[in-house]
């Protein structure tokens, strides 16, 4: 059991967030004047990110209460205070289904049929527009409506021991309801807001390709978070719990997905390149030529080379400074990795300047003071979880 105040969020810590706010902002609408087109990708790209992001907290947290993990109890609240971000990002797609007129063929169905003479009949009764937007908000509902029902059991157990227990207990169910839900929805909105830009291309490994970029995206975010706090010395009487141990084992995380990430996207390219079949080679072409190739490379190598070899020592998965930097540098590689899904499907060549530069701050100055807010509206460390009070007895009892 532990009693650490809340996190106290003053105004200094949230003066650089808002101006990045006010920059994405900015970009967002001079964007839309400049080059519209352009503008509703990035919008693509960053409100997609903070959608995932979101989403793979919760998930995070479906994972270790299946799993019956006992090391992630303390730092519960992180990830919760993460899944907050959903309901912003459900509002940055309502803005984005405004320009989904630039991105999607699907939005016309007629023109869907002229200009992409390989869609199946299939296809197009799946991409029918209404079909589409009503998938969309049952993906982001049920989203929304389990992370606030994670939120309100998890914060019920901190009215007392009995609370506690049943909260434990409750959140075990939450976590086996979403989890199949998780794999289904997930799966539809990787199709519906990424491979339909292209909708002559398809993939049946491309939602565990999204996937797996996703889930190392919160772990890196969950880390990170933590680091700050240790850092900020927010934690109090509770810094033991989340020690270098805790870190090491989001560090080892970070490691293993960032793996399978990159295991995801050798088996996906090869397999492509190898069947050689013309409605499947599309994405791979665009993206391996000679503008792009840069860009191409480069995701392979921040988001799997540069973390694999810099965390396979257990000393770096204990320096709160290398942490930090992977964390840092596994977040931006996820941006860029969404940017090569969205972008080439309407660029021949890769535009990064200060439209992409300031709505990608924007996101992040968002994600940042949601995430703070979050963490300042409930005690850093569950007041009454059953594994911690277990093992404070245990601590007692030995001392």
């Amino acid at each position: 059991m532990t009693t650490d105040p809340r996190l106290n969020v003053t105004p200094a810590m949230q003066r650089i967030p808002l101006a990045l706010v006010a920059v994405g902002a900015l970009a967002l609408v001079g964007g839309l004047i400049v080059s519209p087109t352009r503008t509703w990708l990035n919008l693509l790209v960053d409100g997609f990110y903070v959608l995932s992001l979101g989403v793979s907290a919760l998930f995070f947290i479906t994972t270790q209460r299946l799993s019956s993990s006992l090391w992630s109890a303390a730092i519960r609240r992180i990830p919760e205070a993460i899944t907050r971000v959903l309901p912003a990002a459900a509002v940055l797609m309502v803005v984005l289904a405004f320009g989904f007129g630039h991105l999607y063929a699907w939005t016309d169905p007629a023109k869907l049929h002229e200009d992409h003479a390989l869609v199946t009949a299939g296809r197009e009764t799946y991409l029918a527009p209404g079909f589409v937007y009503a998938r969309m908000i049952v993906v982001i509902a049920l989203w929304l409506g389990f992370s606030l029902w994670f939120r309100r059991i998890s914060l019920a157990g901190d009215a007392g021991r009995d609370a506690g227990l049943r909260a434990h207990r409750r959140l075990n169910r939450a976590a086996a309801m979403f989890a199949p839900i998780f794999a289904l929805t997930f799966t539809a909105a990787a199709y519906d807001f990424i491979i339909s830009l292209d909708p002559k291309w398809f993939s049946t490994m491309f939602a565990v390709y999204v996937f797996a970029g996703s889930f190392v995206q919160g772990i890196a975010a969950i880390a990170l978070v933590m680091i700050i706090l240790r850092r900020r010395r927010a934690l109090g009487s509770s810094a033991a719990l989340l020690d270098d141990g805790v870190q090491a084992t989001l560090g080892t995380m970070i490691l293993a997905f960032s793996t399978f990430w990159g295991y995801i996207w050798v088996c996906q390219y090869l397999l492509i390149w190898y069947g050689n079949i013309p409605e499947e080679v599309t994405y791979y072409l665009a993206r391996s030529s000679a503008p792009w190739l840069p860009l191409f490379l480069a995701n392979f190598v921040i988001n799997w080379i540069i973390p694999f070899f810099v965390l396979l020592p257990r000393s770096s998965k204990r320096s709160m400074r290398v942490m930090a930097a992977m964390c840092v540098l596994v977040l931006a590689g996820r941006w860029l990795d969404l940017y090569l899904m969205v972008m080439p499907s309407r660029w021949e060549m890769p535009h990064v300047g200060v439209l992409e530069l300031g709505m990608a701050a924007g996101a992040g100055g968002l994600i940042y003071l949601i995430v703070m807010r979050g963490l300042a509206r409930a005690p850093l460390v569950p007041t009454h979880e059953p594994i911690l009070a277990a093992r404070h007895s245990a601590e007692g009892g030995a001392s």
